[in-house]
Protein backbone atom coordinates (compact mmCIF):
# COMPACT_ATOMS: atom_id res chain seq x y z
CA UNK A 1 0.00 0.00 0.00
CA UNK A 2 2.81 2.55 1.18
CA UNK A 3 4.19 2.17 -2.63
CA UNK A 4 1.35 2.38 -4.15
CA UNK A 5 0.41 5.39 -2.50
CA UNK A 6 4.32 6.74 -3.34
CA UNK A 7 3.56 6.12 -7.42
CA UNK A 8 -0.10 7.59 -6.92
CA UNK A 9 1.67 10.95 -5.41
CA UNK A 10 4.18 11.42 -7.95
CA UNK A 11 1.64 10.31 -11.10
CA UNK A 12 -0.78 12.76 -9.98
CA UNK A 13 1.80 15.40 -9.48
CA UNK A 14 3.25 15.21 -12.93
CA UNK A 15 -0.25 15.06 -14.17
CA UNK A 16 -0.31 18.75 -12.37
CA UNK A 17 2.61 19.67 -14.50
CA UNK A 18 1.20 18.56 -17.62
CA UNK A 19 -1.57 20.63 -17.36
CA UNK A 20 0.57 23.37 -17.31
CA UNK A 21 2.38 22.55 -19.94
CA UNK A 22 -0.08 23.08 -22.20
CA UNK A 23 1.00 26.83 -22.11
CA UNK A 24 3.63 25.67 -24.66
CA UNK A 25 1.55 26.65 -27.52
CA UNK A 26 1.40 30.10 -26.20
CA UNK A 27 4.74 30.64 -25.48
CA UNK A 28 5.78 29.16 -29.36
CA UNK A 29 3.63 32.02 -30.72
CA UNK A 30 5.12 34.46 -28.73
CA UNK A 31 8.36 33.62 -29.64
CA UNK A 32 8.17 33.59 -32.98
CA UNK A 33 6.78 37.23 -32.48
CA UNK A 34 9.43 40.18 -33.95
CA UNK A 35 9.73 43.15 -31.48
CA UNK A 36 9.16 46.35 -32.95
CA UNK A 37 12.30 49.50 -34.08
CA UNK A 38 11.07 52.34 -32.83
CA UNK A 39 12.75 55.27 -34.50
CA UNK A 40 12.62 58.91 -32.78
CA UNK A 41 11.86 60.44 -35.86
CA UNK A 42 8.28 58.44 -36.39
CA UNK A 43 6.81 60.89 -33.47
CA UNK A 44 2.80 60.17 -34.99
CA UNK A 45 3.36 56.48 -34.61
CA UNK A 46 4.56 56.18 -31.23
CA UNK A 47 1.32 55.49 -29.95
CA UNK A 48 -0.09 52.73 -32.35
CA UNK A 49 3.43 51.04 -31.48
CA UNK A 50 2.82 51.43 -27.64
CA UNK A 51 -0.60 49.98 -27.89
CA UNK A 52 0.60 47.04 -29.75
CA UNK A 53 3.63 46.59 -27.30
CA UNK A 54 1.18 46.41 -24.17
CA UNK A 55 -0.99 44.46 -26.07
CA UNK A 56 1.50 41.81 -27.03
CA UNK A 57 3.15 42.43 -23.43
CA UNK A 58 -0.05 41.64 -21.60
CA UNK A 59 -0.33 38.60 -23.14
CA UNK A 60 2.97 37.20 -22.49
CA UNK A 61 1.86 38.34 -19.01
CA UNK A 62 -1.32 36.47 -19.01
CA UNK A 63 0.50 33.50 -20.32
CA UNK A 64 3.32 33.32 -17.51
CA UNK A 65 1.25 34.07 -14.58
CA UNK A 66 -0.02 30.66 -14.39
CA UNK A 67 3.41 29.40 -14.13
CA UNK A 68 4.90 32.18 -12.53
CA UNK A 69 2.46 31.88 -9.20
CA UNK A 70 4.53 28.06 -9.38
CA UNK A 71 7.61 29.02 -9.33
CA UNK A 72 8.52 29.61 -6.10
CA UNK A 73 7.54 26.30 -5.32
CA UNK A 74 8.12 24.35 -8.50
CA UNK A 75 12.01 23.72 -7.30
CA UNK A 76 11.03 22.38 -3.82
CA UNK A 77 8.53 20.08 -5.90
CA UNK A 78 10.85 19.12 -8.09
CA UNK A 79 13.01 17.97 -5.03
CA UNK A 80 10.60 16.03 -3.16
CA UNK A 81 9.47 14.09 -6.70
CA UNK A 82 13.13 13.44 -7.41
CA UNK A 83 13.32 12.09 -3.53
CA UNK A 84 10.29 9.90 -3.88
CA UNK A 85 11.45 8.40 -6.98
CA UNK A 86 14.98 8.41 -5.17
CA UNK A 87 13.00 6.23 -2.54
CA UNK A 88 10.59 3.96 -4.38
CA UNK A 89 14.14 3.42 -6.63
CA UNK A 90 15.35 2.08 -3.51
CA UNK A 91 12.60 -0.29 -2.21
CA UNK A 92 12.97 -2.19 -5.55
CA UNK A 93 16.46 -2.54 -5.13
CA UNK A 94 15.72 -3.67 -1.81
CA UNK A 95 12.59 -5.88 -2.95
CA UNK A 96 15.03 -7.26 -5.71
CA UNK A 97 17.39 -8.77 -3.42
CA UNK A 98 14.98 -10.04 -1.10
CA UNK A 99 12.93 -11.80 -3.65
CA UNK A 100 16.87 -13.29 -4.59
CA UNK A 101 17.18 -14.16 -0.86
CA UNK A 102 13.79 -15.79 -1.42
CA UNK A 103 14.05 -17.82 -4.76
CA UNK A 104 17.12 -19.11 -2.60
CA UNK A 105 14.73 -20.47 0.53
CA UNK A 106 12.18 -21.51 -1.88
CA UNK A 107 14.76 -23.88 -4.07
CA UNK A 108 15.63 -25.59 -0.47
CA UNK A 109 12.06 -25.44 0.54
CA UNK A 110 10.96 -27.19 -2.65
CA UNK A 111 13.27 -29.74 -2.60
CA UNK A 112 11.84 -30.39 1.13
CA UNK A 113 8.32 -30.36 -0.69
CA UNK A 114 9.27 -32.90 -2.94
CA UNK A 115 10.23 -35.06 -0.44
CA UNK A 116 7.63 -35.14 1.66
CA UNK A 117 4.88 -35.55 -1.30
CA UNK A 118 7.07 -38.35 -2.20
CA UNK A 119 6.85 -40.19 1.26
CA UNK A 120 3.56 -38.82 1.45
CA UNK A 121 2.56 -41.35 -1.72
CA UNK A 122 4.57 -43.72 -0.18
CA UNK A 123 2.57 -44.10 2.98
CA UNK A 124 -0.62 -43.80 1.10
CA UNK A 125 -0.06 -46.40 -0.98
CA UNK A 126 1.62 -48.57 1.57
CA UNK A 127 -0.27 -47.54 5.05
CA UNK A 128 -2.61 -50.63 6.19
CA UNK A 129 -5.05 -50.52 9.30
CA UNK A 130 -4.95 -54.44 9.74
CA UNK A 131 -1.67 -54.05 9.83
CA UNK A 132 -1.05 -50.38 12.73
CA UNK A 133 -3.81 -52.72 14.29
CA UNK A 134 -1.37 -56.10 14.71
CA UNK A 135 1.85 -54.17 15.00
CA UNK A 136 -0.09 -52.09 17.78
CA UNK A 137 0.58 -53.45 21.65
CA UNK A 138 -2.74 -52.07 22.97
CA UNK A 139 -5.50 -49.77 21.71
CA UNK A 140 -3.48 -46.88 23.30
CA UNK A 141 -0.38 -47.10 21.32
CA UNK A 142 -2.70 -47.75 17.99
CA UNK A 143 -4.45 -44.14 19.10
CA UNK A 144 -1.27 -42.45 19.27
CA UNK A 145 -0.09 -43.80 15.80
CA UNK A 146 -3.22 -42.98 14.11
CA UNK A 147 -3.16 -39.19 15.54
CA UNK A 148 0.90 -38.86 14.52
CA UNK A 149 -0.02 -40.16 11.14
CA UNK A 150 -3.08 -37.48 10.87
CA UNK A 151 -1.03 -34.85 12.74
CA UNK A 152 2.13 -35.58 10.01
CA UNK A 153 -0.22 -35.58 6.72
CA UNK A 154 -2.16 -32.12 7.67
CA UNK A 155 1.54 -30.64 8.30
CA UNK A 156 2.42 -31.82 4.91
CA UNK A 157 -0.94 -30.64 3.24
CA UNK A 158 -0.04 -26.76 4.52
CA UNK A 159 3.61 -27.24 3.88
CA UNK A 160 2.68 -27.51 0.22
CA UNK A 161 -0.08 -25.28 0.41
CA UNK A 162 2.16 -22.49 1.71
CA UNK A 163 5.44 -23.53 -0.62
CA UNK A 164 2.12 -22.95 -3.64
CA UNK A 165 1.16 -19.48 -2.16
CA UNK A 166 4.87 -18.58 -2.03
CA UNK A 167 5.59 -19.73 -5.34
CA UNK A 168 2.41 -17.79 -6.47
CA UNK A 169 3.71 -14.30 -4.31
CA UNK A 170 7.03 -14.27 -6.02
CA UNK A 171 6.09 -14.63 -9.45
CA UNK A 172 3.41 -11.79 -9.08
CA UNK A 173 6.41 -9.83 -6.79
CA UNK A 174 8.46 -10.56 -9.55
CA UNK A 175 7.01 -9.10 -12.12
CA UNK A 176 5.71 -5.69 -10.14
CA UNK A 177 9.29 -5.23 -9.49
CA UNK A 178 9.71 -5.04 -13.35
CA UNK A 179 7.15 -2.53 -14.17
CA UNK A 180 7.64 -0.57 -11.05
CA UNK A 181 11.94 -0.23 -12.54
CA UNK A 182 10.16 0.56 -16.18
CA UNK A 183 7.75 3.49 -14.13
CA UNK A 184 10.24 4.69 -12.11
CA UNK A 185 12.60 5.07 -15.06
CA UNK A 186 10.01 6.61 -17.05
CA UNK A 187 8.86 9.20 -14.35
CA UNK A 188 12.17 10.18 -14.05
CA UNK A 189 12.70 11.03 -17.86
CA UNK A 190 9.88 12.57 -17.59
CA UNK A 191 10.26 14.76 -14.43
CA UNK A 192 13.44 16.03 -15.82
CA UNK A 193 11.98 17.23 -19.32
CA UNK A 194 8.78 19.23 -17.39
CA UNK A 195 12.05 20.99 -15.02
CA UNK A 196 13.67 21.88 -18.28
CA UNK A 197 10.65 23.05 -20.21
CA UNK A 198 9.26 25.43 -17.13
CA UNK A 199 12.63 26.69 -16.78
CA UNK A 200 13.16 27.71 -20.66
CA UNK A 201 9.91 28.86 -21.49
CA UNK A 202 9.69 31.15 -18.26
CA UNK A 203 13.15 32.39 -18.92
CA UNK A 204 12.05 33.13 -22.67
CA UNK A 205 8.35 34.79 -21.61
CA UNK A 206 10.36 37.06 -18.93
CA UNK A 207 13.45 38.12 -22.20
CA UNK A 208 10.46 38.59 -24.17
CA UNK A 209 8.33 40.62 -21.66
CA UNK A 210 11.68 42.44 -20.60
CA UNK A 211 12.31 43.48 -24.24
CA UNK A 212 8.74 44.83 -24.19
CA UNK A 213 9.06 47.24 -21.48
CA UNK A 214 12.20 48.27 -22.44
CA UNK A 215 10.60 49.71 -25.31
CA UNK A 216 7.39 50.70 -23.31
CA UNK A 217 9.88 52.52 -21.07
CA UNK A 218 11.42 54.29 -23.91
CA UNK A 219 8.06 55.67 -25.42
CA UNK A 220 6.55 56.81 -22.22
CA UNK A 221 9.69 58.71 -21.56
CA UNK A 222 7.60 61.15 -23.79
CA UNK A 223 5.22 61.90 -20.84
CA UNK A 224 8.26 62.37 -18.35
CA UNK A 225 9.98 64.62 -21.30
CA UNK A 226 6.69 67.09 -21.27
CA UNK A 227 6.75 66.73 -17.22
CA UNK A 228 10.07 67.49 -16.63
CA UNK A 229 9.68 70.47 -19.44
CA UNK A 230 6.61 72.00 -17.61
CA UNK A 231 7.86 71.47 -13.76
CA UNK A 232 10.41 73.40 -14.60
CA UNK A 233 13.04 71.91 -13.30
CA UNK A 234 16.03 74.26 -14.44
CA UNK A 235 18.13 76.17 -12.47
CA UNK A 236 17.65 80.13 -12.77
CA UNK A 237 18.17 83.19 -10.51
CA UNK A 238 16.59 86.74 -10.61
CA UNK A 239 19.95 87.92 -12.79
CA UNK A 240 19.55 85.53 -15.28
CA UNK A 241 16.45 86.00 -16.40
CA UNK A 242 14.68 89.25 -15.43
CA UNK A 243 10.84 88.09 -14.89
CA UNK A 244 8.73 90.85 -16.95
CA UNK A 245 5.64 91.74 -16.06
CA UNK A 246 2.63 89.31 -18.15
CA UNK A 247 -0.76 90.57 -17.26
CA UNK A 248 -1.77 86.94 -18.83
CA UNK A 249 -0.19 85.84 -16.21
CA UNK A 250 -2.03 87.46 -13.29
CA UNK A 251 -5.09 86.87 -11.70
CA UNK A 252 -7.15 89.88 -12.64
CA UNK A 253 -6.71 89.02 -16.31
CA UNK A 254 -9.89 88.73 -18.01
CA UNK A 255 -9.45 85.69 -20.91
CA UNK A 256 -12.59 86.66 -22.13
CA UNK A 257 -14.69 83.49 -21.02
CA UNK A 258 -16.58 82.58 -18.04
CA UNK A 259 -16.13 80.28 -16.06
CA UNK A 260 -12.03 80.48 -16.67
CA UNK A 261 -9.37 78.48 -14.61
CA UNK A 262 -5.61 79.23 -14.21
CA UNK A 263 -3.01 77.44 -11.53
CA UNK A 264 -1.28 79.66 -9.82
CA UNK A 265 2.36 78.94 -8.69
CA UNK A 266 3.85 80.45 -5.47
CA UNK A 267 7.45 80.41 -6.39
CA UNK A 268 9.89 79.14 -8.85
CA UNK A 269 12.21 77.21 -9.60
CA UNK A 270 13.35 75.90 -6.55
CA UNK A 271 12.83 76.47 -3.20
CA UNK A 272 15.98 75.59 -1.15
CA UNK A 273 18.47 78.03 0.97
CA UNK A 274 18.13 81.54 -0.01
CA UNK A 275 15.32 83.02 -1.52
CA UNK A 276 16.68 85.71 -3.55
CA UNK A 277 13.65 88.14 -3.49
CA UNK A 278 12.90 87.28 0.30
CA UNK A 279 16.33 88.36 1.17
CA UNK A 280 15.69 91.66 -0.67
CA UNK A 281 11.76 92.13 1.09
CA UNK A 282 13.73 90.92 4.64
CA UNK A 283 16.47 94.14 3.53
CA UNK A 284 13.94 96.24 3.10
CA UNK A 285 12.63 95.48 6.55
CA UNK A 286 15.37 96.50 8.11
CA UNK A 287 17.30 93.14 8.91
CA UNK A 288 21.18 92.76 8.48
CA UNK A 289 22.58 90.79 5.80
CA UNK A 290 23.71 88.15 8.93
CA UNK A 291 20.13 88.40 10.08
CA UNK A 292 19.45 87.40 6.60
CA UNK A 293 21.89 84.57 5.82
CA UNK A 294 21.03 83.19 9.45
CA UNK A 295 17.43 83.19 8.65
CA UNK A 296 17.68 81.05 5.80
CA UNK A 297 21.12 78.41 6.27
CA UNK A 298 19.96 78.19 10.18
CA UNK A 299 21.43 79.50 13.18
CA UNK A 300 24.18 76.32 13.33
CA UNK A 301 26.04 78.28 10.55
CA UNK A 302 29.19 80.12 11.16
CA UNK A 303 30.29 83.49 9.31
CA UNK A 304 33.89 83.57 9.23
CA UNK A 305 35.12 87.16 8.44
CA UNK A 306 38.73 86.83 7.70
CA UNK A 307 38.45 83.37 5.36
CA UNK A 308 41.64 83.22 2.82
CA UNK A 309 41.70 84.82 -0.45
CA UNK A 310 42.01 81.34 -1.71
CA UNK A 311 41.55 80.35 -6.07
CA UNK A 312 38.36 79.72 -7.91
CA UNK A 313 39.07 76.69 -10.62
CA UNK A 314 36.47 76.87 -13.46
CA UNK A 315 35.37 74.93 -15.82
CA UNK A 316 32.58 73.86 -18.26
CA UNK A 317 30.11 70.95 -18.98
CA UNK A 318 31.04 68.52 -21.81
CA UNK A 319 28.26 66.18 -22.31
CA UNK A 320 27.20 65.71 -18.49
CA UNK A 321 31.02 65.79 -17.32
CA UNK A 322 32.19 68.81 -15.60
CA UNK A 323 35.83 69.56 -17.15
CA UNK A 324 37.96 72.17 -15.44
CA UNK A 325 39.87 73.69 -17.85
CA UNK A 326 38.70 77.85 -17.65
CA UNK A 327 41.47 79.11 -15.65
CA UNK A 328 41.35 80.38 -12.26
CA UNK A 329 40.40 83.39 -10.22
CA UNK A 330 41.02 85.01 -6.79
CA UNK A 331 38.16 84.30 -4.14
CA UNK A 332 37.16 88.25 -4.26
CA UNK A 333 37.52 88.92 -7.67
CA UNK A 334 35.43 85.59 -8.64
CA UNK A 335 32.58 87.29 -6.43
CA UNK A 336 32.80 91.07 -8.41
CA UNK A 337 32.15 88.65 -11.42
CA UNK A 338 28.73 86.89 -10.40
CA UNK A 339 25.69 88.44 -11.82
CA UNK A 340 22.51 86.90 -9.80
CA UNK A 341 21.10 89.80 -8.94
CA UNK A 342 20.01 93.40 -9.87
CA UNK A 343 22.91 95.92 -8.65
CA UNK A 344 19.36 98.23 -8.54
CA UNK A 345 18.25 96.39 -5.46
CA UNK A 346 20.91 98.51 -3.36
CA UNK A 347 19.63 101.53 -4.68
CA UNK A 348 15.72 100.64 -2.77
CA UNK A 349 16.55 99.04 0.16
CA UNK A 350 18.24 95.81 -0.64
CA UNK A 351 21.93 96.51 -0.15
CA UNK A 352 22.13 93.80 3.18
CA UNK A 353 20.37 91.82 0.16
CA UNK A 354 23.00 92.19 -2.10
CA UNK A 355 25.64 91.50 0.45
CA UNK A 356 24.12 87.94 2.00
CA UNK A 357 24.05 86.74 -1.52
CA UNK A 358 27.54 87.84 -2.13
CA UNK A 359 28.49 85.70 0.76
CA UNK A 360 26.29 82.75 -0.25
CA UNK A 361 27.79 83.03 -3.84
CA UNK A 362 31.35 82.94 -2.66
CA UNK A 363 30.19 80.16 0.28
CA UNK A 364 28.94 77.99 -2.50
CA UNK A 365 31.70 78.28 -4.60
CA UNK A 366 33.99 77.17 -2.50
CA UNK A 367 32.20 74.40 -1.03
CA UNK A 368 31.63 72.94 -4.99
CA UNK A 369 35.29 73.70 -5.80
CA UNK A 370 37.06 71.49 -2.76
CA UNK A 371 34.29 68.80 -3.95
CA UNK A 372 34.24 69.35 -7.32
CA UNK A 373 37.66 70.27 -8.20
CA UNK A 374 35.70 73.31 -10.22
CA UNK A 375 32.60 75.14 -10.83
CA UNK A 376 31.18 76.02 -14.15
CA UNK A 377 30.13 79.62 -15.02
CA UNK A 378 26.68 79.04 -15.86
CA UNK A 379 23.40 79.18 -14.58
CA UNK A 380 23.72 75.58 -13.74
CA UNK A 381 26.15 76.69 -10.65
CA UNK A 382 26.29 80.17 -10.98
CA UNK A 383 26.61 83.01 -13.63
CA UNK A 384 29.83 84.01 -13.90
CA UNK A 385 31.14 87.05 -16.32
CA UNK A 386 35.11 87.74 -17.25
CA UNK A 387 34.12 91.73 -16.16
CA UNK A 388 33.41 93.02 -12.90
CA UNK A 389 29.33 93.95 -12.14
CA UNK A 390 30.84 96.70 -10.46
CA UNK A 391 28.22 99.39 -9.36
CA UNK A 392 26.52 97.94 -5.55
CA UNK A 393 27.11 94.96 -6.70
CA UNK A 394 30.95 95.77 -5.96
CA UNK A 395 30.45 97.22 -2.80
CA UNK A 396 27.80 94.27 -1.49
CA UNK A 397 30.94 92.41 -2.10
CA UNK A 398 33.62 94.53 -0.63
CA UNK A 399 32.07 95.41 2.19
CA UNK A 400 31.66 91.71 2.98
CA UNK A 401 35.74 90.74 2.07
CA UNK A 402 36.78 87.44 3.89
CA UNK A 403 32.75 86.80 5.11
CA UNK A 404 32.15 83.12 4.33
CA UNK A 405 29.56 80.56 5.72
CA UNK A 406 30.90 77.32 7.36
CA UNK A 407 29.08 74.14 8.80
CA UNK A 408 30.38 71.67 10.27
CA UNK A 409 33.91 73.08 10.11
CA UNK A 410 33.78 73.49 5.97
CA UNK A 411 32.28 76.21 3.59
CA UNK A 412 28.82 75.43 3.09
CA UNK A 413 27.02 74.43 0.39
CA UNK A 414 24.87 77.62 -0.13
CA UNK A 415 22.25 76.88 -2.52
CA UNK A 416 19.16 80.14 -3.55
CA UNK A 417 16.76 80.87 -5.89
CA UNK A 418 14.76 83.64 -7.21
CA UNK A 419 11.22 83.10 -5.75
CA UNK A 420 10.10 80.41 -2.82
CA UNK A 421 6.52 81.20 -2.77
CA UNK A 422 6.94 81.89 1.11
CA UNK A 423 7.77 78.58 2.25
CA UNK A 424 11.59 77.46 2.29
CA UNK A 425 12.41 73.32 2.29
CA UNK A 426 15.51 71.94 4.31
CA UNK A 427 18.16 70.63 2.47
CA UNK A 428 21.62 68.72 3.69
CA UNK A 429 24.69 68.20 2.29
CA UNK A 430 27.18 65.81 2.21
CA UNK A 431 29.75 68.38 1.30
CA UNK A 432 28.95 69.61 5.04
CA UNK A 433 28.81 65.74 7.00
CA UNK A 434 24.71 66.74 6.79
CA UNK A 435 24.00 70.14 7.59
CA UNK A 436 20.10 70.37 7.40
CA UNK A 437 18.98 74.22 6.95
CA UNK A 438 15.80 75.00 8.37
CA UNK A 439 11.91 74.47 6.69
CA UNK A 440 10.10 77.26 7.54
CA UNK A 441 7.51 79.56 6.46
CA UNK A 442 9.32 82.84 4.95
CA UNK A 443 6.94 85.61 6.75
CA UNK A 444 7.01 88.11 9.48
CA UNK A 445 4.52 85.91 11.35
CA UNK A 446 4.94 82.02 10.11
CA UNK A 447 2.26 80.52 8.58
CA UNK A 448 -0.63 82.71 9.81
CA UNK A 449 1.80 85.11 7.77
CA UNK A 450 1.27 83.62 5.07
CA UNK A 451 0.72 84.93 2.24
CA UNK A 452 -0.15 89.04 2.87
CA UNK A 453 3.27 89.30 5.24
CA UNK A 454 5.47 87.36 2.57
CA UNK A 455 8.90 88.89 2.39
CA UNK A 456 8.62 88.39 -0.90
CA UNK A 457 5.55 89.61 -1.19
CA UNK A 458 6.93 92.59 0.33
CA UNK A 459 9.93 92.81 -2.19
CA UNK A 460 7.38 92.46 -5.35
CA UNK A 461 8.14 88.87 -6.46
CA UNK A 462 7.04 89.09 -9.76
CA UNK A 463 7.46 84.89 -9.48
CA UNK A 464 5.51 84.72 -6.13
CA UNK A 465 2.39 84.12 -7.44
CA UNK A 466 2.12 83.89 -11.29
CA UNK A 467 0.04 81.14 -13.76
CA UNK A 468 3.05 79.84 -16.25
CA UNK A 469 1.75 79.35 -19.63
CA UNK A 470 5.56 79.65 -22.07
CA UNK A 471 8.77 78.19 -21.98
CA UNK A 472 11.82 79.65 -20.46
CA UNK A 473 12.36 80.22 -24.48
CA UNK A 474 9.26 82.44 -24.68
CA UNK A 475 7.03 79.72 -26.87
CA UNK A 476 3.58 79.67 -25.05
CA UNK A 477 3.31 76.39 -27.62
CA UNK A 478 -0.26 78.22 -29.36
CA UNK A 479 -1.42 79.39 -26.21
CA UNK A 480 -2.16 82.94 -25.33
CA UNK A 481 -2.69 83.05 -21.73
CA UNK A 482 -2.96 80.26 -19.22
CA UNK A 483 -6.63 79.68 -18.53
CA UNK A 484 -8.50 76.91 -19.01
CA UNK A 485 -12.15 76.40 -19.86
CA UNK A 486 -14.29 74.50 -18.06
CA UNK A 487 -14.59 71.97 -20.17
CA UNK A 488 -10.39 71.69 -20.37
CA UNK A 489 -10.56 71.69 -16.35
CA UNK A 490 -12.26 68.39 -16.66
CA UNK A 491 -10.50 66.96 -18.71
CA UNK A 492 -7.56 67.65 -16.43
CA UNK A 493 -9.87 65.82 -14.15
CA UNK A 494 -10.31 62.92 -16.71
CA UNK A 495 -6.37 62.74 -16.78
CA UNK A 496 -6.51 62.15 -13.15
CA UNK A 497 -8.81 59.32 -13.41
CA UNK A 498 -6.66 57.44 -15.77
CA UNK A 499 -3.74 58.20 -14.74
CA UNK A 500 -4.10 58.09 -10.76
CA UNK A 501 -7.26 56.96 -9.66
CA UNK A 502 -7.03 53.48 -12.15
CA UNK A 503 -2.80 53.43 -12.04
CA UNK A 504 -3.11 53.17 -16.08
CA UNK A 505 -0.27 53.33 -18.33
CA UNK A 506 -1.32 55.41 -21.17
CA UNK A 507 1.10 57.92 -23.11
CA UNK A 508 -1.90 59.18 -25.02
CA UNK A 509 -2.56 60.99 -22.10
CA UNK A 510 -0.20 63.91 -22.83
CA UNK A 511 -0.11 67.89 -23.70
CA UNK A 512 -2.33 69.26 -26.50
CA UNK A 513 -0.66 71.47 -28.49
CA UNK A 514 2.23 72.75 -30.71
CA UNK A 515 5.06 71.89 -29.04
CA UNK A 516 4.58 67.84 -27.85
CA UNK A 517 3.99 66.19 -31.37
CA UNK A 518 2.48 62.77 -30.75
CA UNK A 519 -0.96 61.71 -30.87
CA UNK A 520 -2.61 62.72 -27.43
CA UNK A 521 -6.48 62.18 -26.95
CA UNK A 522 -8.88 64.43 -27.82
CA UNK A 523 -10.94 66.19 -25.00
CA UNK A 524 -13.47 64.07 -26.04
CA UNK A 525 -11.62 60.86 -26.46
CA UNK A 526 -9.68 61.12 -22.92
CA UNK A 527 -13.52 62.06 -21.32
CA UNK A 528 -14.73 58.84 -22.83
CA UNK A 529 -11.48 56.57 -21.99
CA UNK A 530 -12.60 57.95 -18.51
CA UNK A 531 -15.70 56.95 -18.30
CA UNK A 532 -15.17 53.41 -19.60
CA UNK A 533 -13.09 53.31 -16.15
CA UNK A 534 -15.94 54.04 -14.28
CA UNK A 535 -16.66 57.88 -14.40
CA UNK A 536 -15.82 60.89 -17.29
CA UNK A 537 -16.04 64.52 -16.51
CA UNK A 538 -17.53 66.89 -19.02
CA UNK A 539 -17.30 70.81 -16.92
CA UNK A 540 -15.97 71.68 -13.51
CA UNK A 541 -18.30 74.85 -12.02
CA UNK A 542 -16.09 75.01 -8.71
CA UNK A 543 -12.69 74.77 -7.37
CA UNK A 544 -10.90 75.06 -3.63
CA UNK A 545 -7.88 74.51 -2.36
CA UNK A 546 -6.33 73.01 0.97
CA UNK A 547 -2.24 73.94 2.02
CA UNK A 548 -0.51 71.73 4.33
CA UNK A 549 1.98 72.61 7.27
CA UNK A 550 4.77 71.44 5.10
CA UNK A 551 4.63 74.17 2.12
CA UNK A 552 2.88 72.09 -0.24
CA UNK A 553 -1.01 72.39 -1.49
CA UNK A 554 -2.31 69.29 0.17
CA UNK A 555 -5.17 68.75 -2.02
CA UNK A 556 -7.57 69.80 -4.54
CA UNK A 557 -11.31 69.93 -4.58
CA UNK A 558 -13.45 70.31 -7.94
CA UNK A 559 -17.18 70.33 -8.74
CA UNK A 560 -17.79 68.75 -11.82
CA UNK A 561 -20.60 67.49 -12.85
CA UNK A 562 -22.90 68.03 -9.71
CA UNK A 563 -20.15 65.75 -8.06
CA UNK A 564 -17.45 66.98 -5.70
CA UNK A 565 -14.08 65.26 -6.74
CA UNK A 566 -10.98 65.47 -4.00
CA UNK A 567 -7.22 65.23 -5.98
CA UNK A 568 -4.07 64.75 -4.08
CA UNK A 569 -2.07 68.15 -4.29
CA UNK A 570 0.88 65.89 -5.56
CA UNK A 571 -1.44 63.97 -7.78
CA UNK A 572 -2.36 67.14 -9.30
CA UNK A 573 0.62 68.67 -9.80
CA UNK A 574 1.88 66.05 -12.17
CA UNK A 575 -1.13 64.83 -13.89
CA UNK A 576 -1.86 69.16 -14.72
CA UNK A 577 1.64 69.27 -16.29
CA UNK A 578 1.23 66.10 -17.98
CA UNK A 579 -2.05 67.14 -19.73
CA UNK A 580 -2.29 71.35 -19.35
CA UNK A 581 -2.52 72.41 -22.93
CA UNK A 582 0.15 74.12 -24.43
CA UNK A 583 2.84 75.37 -22.23
CA UNK A 584 0.18 75.70 -19.30
CA UNK A 585 1.93 74.27 -15.99
CA UNK A 586 2.59 74.26 -12.26
CA UNK A 587 6.29 75.31 -10.87
CA UNK A 588 5.48 74.65 -7.61
CA UNK A 589 4.14 72.21 -5.63
CA UNK A 590 2.65 75.19 -3.67
CA UNK A 591 -0.07 76.73 -5.88
CA UNK A 592 -3.19 77.54 -5.99
CA UNK A 593 -6.68 77.42 -8.39
CA UNK A 594 -8.61 80.77 -9.37
CA UNK A 595 -11.56 80.79 -11.18
CA UNK A 596 -13.29 83.71 -12.43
Amino acid sequence: MKKLKLVTQIFVFLVFIAVLSNRTEIFNILSKISLFQVYAEEVDDLQKQIDELEHLKQLSEDATKPLESEVGSLEKRIQNARYSIEVAKNEAKALAIKIGDREVDLALQYQIFSKRIAQQYKRIRTFSPIISILASNNAADLTKDLAYRDSVKNQDNQFIRAIGEDIRELQKDKKKLELDQITLAALEKQLDEQAAFFKVEINKAKDYQQALGGQIAALSARQQEILNEKSGTFQTTVGDVPPADDPASRPDYNPGFSPAFAAFSFGAPHFKGLSQYGAYGRSKDGQTAEDILKAYYGSGIEIKKDYPNETITLGRYVNGSLICDQGSVDLETYANRIYEVPSSWGDDGGMEALKAQAVAAKSYALATVKNRGCICMTESCQVYKPVNKGGNWEQAVNETSGWVMMANGSPLWAQYAASSGGYQESYSSSYNSGYSTPAFWDTKNGQSGWTSQAYEKIAGSPWFYKAWYKKRSGDSCGSSHPWLTSGEMADIINAWVVLVEHGQSDDRVGAIGSCWGGNPYSIDELRNKAASLGKGYSSVTGVSVTYGNNGVTASVIFQADGNSVTINGNDFYKVFNIRAPGAVSLKSGLFNIEKK
